[in-house]
């Protein structure tokens, strides 16, 4: 909450970390990587497989879905039906693990979806962005995702890396310090990515209104639609808070290396806006969660 805050209070430090961004956030992967390790968060083959059908209905079957209604309906030209498209094609926030944690679930599989998800990212989201011609191609958006895999990837190596020579068993109170840790990065981070937010609110408050409740009506409506689905598969309990958590929180600024200005104008207000259900998830839906362990 208080990042949130600070993001709308000082819009000018939030138009000064705007660049450091994607370093704070290779920063958040390192430090969850090393809060979950290596084992917990590759889990077997038989939780590899899973994780894949996971990411494959969330980054390809989800987004193409919603291409094609809103396709049907002739309202893909809307900026937000392309900022939806484009969330629904990206992979999990880094934060997802550590929301999964706030809420008093396993982060582990939150962890798996995020670091597969993300690893597949360049290749899950060719179908949207070719389906999509106006985003400035599909050459440019790949080798841009790709660079950012490296550094993504090099992270989470680094992280399970020192998970296993430095804190191969943590204490109870070294998680909890490591928990706090990751909790202070996020509300850093939410106030570079509300950049967009601070201005709009004093030039056109009420366009920022209009924008917030879409967000969070499709951010909300997604994670309880997927939590209500899951509820009824059978032998997926575990996978059911972090799955409905990823399923409304995507990393949708990935996209933002790769698209051309007049694309990401309109995005930088979905982002803002997004961070704002985003980090309410842990606080508004854990009754919700909770209901996950009867």
């Amino acid at each position: 909450m208080l990042g949130l805050l600070a993001g709308l209070a000082l819009p000018e430090l939030a138009a000064a970390m705007r660049p450091w961004l994607p370093h704070l956030v290779a920063l958040l992967l390192f430090m969850t990587a090393l809060r979950v390790g290596a084992r917990a968060a590759l889990g077997g083959l038989g939780q590899a497989r899973v994780s894949l059908g996971f990411v494959l209905v969330l980054q390809v079957a989800l987004p193409l879905l919603a291409l094609g209604i809103l396709a049907a309906l002739d309202l893909l030209a809307w900026p937000l039906a392309t900022a939806v498209v484009l969330m629904l094609a990206a992979p999990s926030v880094t934060g997802s693990p550590n929301f999964a944690i706030m809420t008093g679930h396993d982060p582990a599989p939150a962890m798996r979806l995020l670091v597969l998800g993300t690893a597949l990212f360049p290749l899950t989201a060719l179908p949207v962005l070719w389906l999509l011609p106006q985003l400035g191609g599909i050459e440019a958006a790949v080798q841009a995702a790709l660079r950012l895999i490296v550094v993504t990837l090099a992270a989470v190596a680094l992280g399970f890396a020192a998970r296993r020579w430095l804190l191969p068993h943590p204490s109870d109170a070294q998680s909890r310090a490591l928990d706090g840790a990751n909790a202070l990065a996020l509300a850093v981070i939410v106030v570079g990515l509300m950049s967009a937010i601070g201005p709009l609110a004093r030039s056109d408050p009420q366009r920022l209104a209009w924008w917030m409740a879409a967000v969070v009506a499709v951010n909300f409506g997604l994670q309880i639609a997927g939590f209500v689905v899951l509820r009824r598969l059978p032998g997926l309990r575990s996978w059911t808070v972090p799955v409905s958590i990823i399923a409304g929180n995507r990393n949708i600024a990935l996209f933002l290396i790769a698209l051309p200005p007049d694309v990401t104008a309109p995005l930088l207000i979905f982002i803002g806006c997004y961070q704002v259900p985003m980090y309410l998830t842990p606080i508004l839906l854990k009754k919700l969660h909770d209901t996950a362990r009867v």
